[in-house]
């Protein structure tokens, strides 16, 4: 696989601290002028990690709710410390537009643990690397947007729209203009993916939104590559789930869930 290059354009673009613009290639599937949920998650998990954390603690959660949908233009990011701590710190941040909030998000941070429980190691064997992927269809019907503009997908397993999936995913132009994006990012950014990998709906007869993102780490994330394994079952008379596992090309490192808002078009 080749490395990264940028291009141009890039996810976001600085105006100045807690100042952003979302280009086009923040565009998610149902609209071209909203963002997809992955962007918002990348800047935010970006904002949590200019935060200093004390000495020993590792993120352990991301919660992401897409209260409203995040426009293509001009956003403004802010984050605080919730709640200090040696040993657990709650951090949280929200994104707005014209004073009005269209994410808010929390961070976990908790002291690394010092004892490993057997057998992990042999549960934490990732799937076939993506060389031993395909390129697959994604559906969609404007360009550019994030999935097919600023991503590259090698399918594992199944592809869009077909039910449960396997795929890895990395960002192949930056997040943020002038910035190298961390692996924290580039994990949280790939992770909203699950709802639409696996989804088991038609996309022209049905709209299935995840209405938020929930990221569980196991351990700090390496490389440019993330695979999700992903499934979404929708309980009659209940609501829509997208469940995945995450992986770096070491291994596990995780879990994502999301809620989905499902009706017909």
């Amino acid at each position: 696989m080749s490395e990264s290059v940028g291009v141009a354009r890039p996810v976001f673009e600085k105006v100045h601290d807690g100042r952003f613009v979302a280009t086009e290639l923040a565009s998610g599937p149902w609209d071209r002028n909203a963002q997809i949920g992955g962007a918002p998650a990348g800047l935010l998990a970006r904002a949590f990690e200019r935060v200093p954390a004390p000495a020993g603690l590792t993120l352990a959660r991301l919660t992401y709710d897409l209260i409203r949908p995040a426009p293509i233009g001009p956003v403004d990011v802010r984050v605080e410390v919730a709640r200090a701590g040696r040993r657990v710190q709650l951090l949280e941040a929200s994104m707005s537009t014209d004073g009005v909030e269209v994410v808010r998000a929390r961070a976990l941070r908790v002291h690394r643990a010092s004892v490993e429980a057997p057998g992990s190691d042999a549960a934490a064997a990732p799937p076939a690397g993506p060389e031993a992927g395909h390129a697959g269809e994604l559906p969609g019907l404007h360009r550019p947007r994030f999935a097919t503009d600023a991503n590259e997908v090698r399918f594992i397993a199944g592809g869009f729209g077909g039910g449960p999936a396997t795929a890895w995913f990395r960002l192949t132009t930056a997040l943020l203009g002038g910035e190298q994006a961390t692996p924290i990012q580039r994990l949280a950014a790939a992770a909203d993916f699950g709802a639409g990998l696996s989804s088991m709906l038609p996309r022209e007869r049905y709209v299935f939104i995840n209405v938020d993102l929930t990221v569980y780490l196991e351990r700090e994330p390496v490389g440019e590559w993330f695979c999700l394994e992903s499934v979404s079952r929708i309980a009659s008379g209940g609501v829509g789930l997208a469940e995945s596992v995450l992986f770096d090309e070491r291994g596990r490192v995780g879990r994502a869930t999301q809620a989905l808002l499902i009706a017909p078009r």
